[in-house]
C-alpha cells in the first residue's frame, strides 16, 4: 500500500461538539474574493449574496477582503461587492511592477490614497514581494507605504513567507513531505532561487520596528506559527505589531497548551481569520470548534476531507474564555477598522433570533 492510500481512523473515543456558529459575533480579518486564488474570471464563480448569506449563517458579521487591489481592479472588485459592500472592508493593493522607476514613491502614495478614497481601509502585501519579486520589506523604497498607512490610520497586512517546512529539505524528514509532492511550487528550499525563512523573519522585525507608528498584521500566526513562543516575544515586543490565525489551525491545535497561552496573554493583538473564498469556506465549524471547546484529538479539516492536507496529526480545542473570545473573535478587528462594536453585536443578535 502507498502512503497517499493509508487514511488510519482513530479509535480513540472522545468529546465531538459541533458548532455551527460561534458564541459572539466574528469578523473574518483574512478572506479573499478576487484573482489571487479565484484567477481572473472570479467574478463568474460565485454570488455575492449567497455568499453573505453563507457567512452569516456561520455568524460572520463582517469581513476584511483582501482582494482589493488597486486601480481599475479595485473598482472591478467593489462592483462585485455590489449592494454588500458595507457587509466587506477592501484592501487595497500595491503595484510593484514600476519598483524600479522614479516614481515608484509618488505614482505608490497617489495610488493609495485613491484607493483610500474609493473605501480600501488597509494595505496587503502578499508573500510574492519576498519570494518572487526579491524585494525585501524593509527596502527604504517601501517607507511610502508603511508611512502613508500610518498617515491614514489603516493596518498594512503582511504575508511575507509560508510554513517553515517549505524552506526545508524535501525529505523523509519533513512533515509536510506529502503537501509539497502535491505541490511542488511551494517547495523554497533553493537558496539559490529563495531567501532564507531565517531571512523573512529578519526583514519582517526590521519592517516593524523601524515604523512603530504603523499598524501591522502579520498573517497566519505571525509567520512562524510553529514557534509560538517567538511569536509572543515579538508581540510584547512591538506593540504595533498584530497577528491572525488564517489557515493555522493545524499548527495551533496541535500544541494546545501553548496556544492557549499565546491567546490568552495576547488576546488584544490577535484577529480570527480563515483564508476563506466564496467558493471554500467550511474551516468555520472546525476553528469554533478549536476556540471554544475542550474536545481532544480531533480533524483540522473539514468532514468531507479524508487525508490532512498539511500534516498526519490531529489537534485539541483550547477552550478560551469569553473575554479572549470576544477579543479575537470581533473586538479586535473593530478597533483596527474603526467599526462600532455595538453596532456589530446588535446586527448579531438580530442575525441569530
Amino acid at each position: 500500500m502507498e502512503l497517499k492510500d493509508y487514511k488510519p481512523a482513530p479509535e480513540v473515543v472522545t468529546q465531538k461538539t459541533i458548532l455551527k456558529k460561534a458564541k459572539f459575533p466574528v469578523i473574518d480579518f483574512h478572506t479573499h474574493m478576487g484573482a489571487l486564488l479565484l484567477g481572473d474570471h472570479y467574478e463568474s464563480l460565485y454570488d455575492t449574496e449567497q455568499y453573505v448569506k453563507q457567512l452569516r449563517n456561520y455568524g460572520v458579521m463582517h469581513a476584511v477582503n483582501l482582494d482589493g487591489r488597486y486601480g481599475t481592479e479595485l473598482d472591478r472588485m467593489l462592483k462585485k461587492e455590489g449592494a454588500f459592500q458595507s457587509f466587506f472592508t477592501p484592501f487595497m493593493g500595491i503595484d510593484f511592477s514600476n519598483f524600479n522607476m522614479p516614481d515608484f514613491t509618488m505614482g505608490t502614495r497617489t495610488s493609495m490614497l485613491n484607493a483610500y478614497q474609493k473605501g480600501a481601509r488597509g494595505v496587503k502585501l502578499w508573500k510574492d514581494i519576498t519570494l518572487y519579486k526579491k524585494i525585501r520589506t524593509d527596502d527604504l523604497k517601501l517607507d511610502v507605504i508603511y508611512e502613508t498607512a500610518a498617515e491614514l490610520d489603516i493596518p498594512v497586512l503582511m504575508h511575507i513567507g509560508d510554513p517553515v517546512a517549505f524552506f526545508r529539505k524535501k525529505d523523509q524528514y519533513n512533515e509536510r513531505y506529502e503537501e509539497l509532492d502535491q505541490n511542488p511550487d511551494w517547495d523554497y528550499s533553493d537558496r539559490s532561487i529563495y531567501p532564507s525563512f531565517e531571512e523573512l523573519l529578519e526583514m519582517q522585525e526590521n519592517t516593524i520596528s523601524r515604523h512603530p507608528n504603523t499598524k501591522f498584521v502579520i498573517a497566519h500566526v505571525g509567520s512562524y506559527a510553529e514557534n509560538l513562543a517567538y511569536v509572543r516575544d515579538q508581540l510584547f515586543k512591538h506593540s504595533n505589531m498584530y497577528i491572525d490565525l488564517a489557515a493555522r489551525v493545524a499548527e495551533l491545535g496541535r500544541v494546545p497548551y501553548s496556544s492557549r497561552k499565546l491567546l490568552t496573554e495576547c488576546r488584544k493583538r490577535i484577529l480570527f481569520g480563515t483564508d476563506a473564498t466564496p467558493i471554500s469556506y467550511q474551516y468555520y465549524p472546525v476553528l469554533y470548534r478549536f476556540l471554544e471547546t475542550k474536545d481532544e484529538y480531533f480533524p483540522y479539516q473539514p468532514e468531507n476531507e479524508e487525508i490532512p492536507g498539511q500534516g498526519r496529526w490531529a489537534i485539541y480545542g483550547i477552550h478560551l474564555a469569553d473575554e479572549t473570545l470576544r477579543s479575537i473573535y470581533y473586538e479586535n478587528a473593530c478597533s483596527l477598522l474603526h467599526i462600532n462594536p455595538k453596532e456589530i453585536e446588535k446586527e448579531w443578535r438580530s442575525n441569530i433570533t
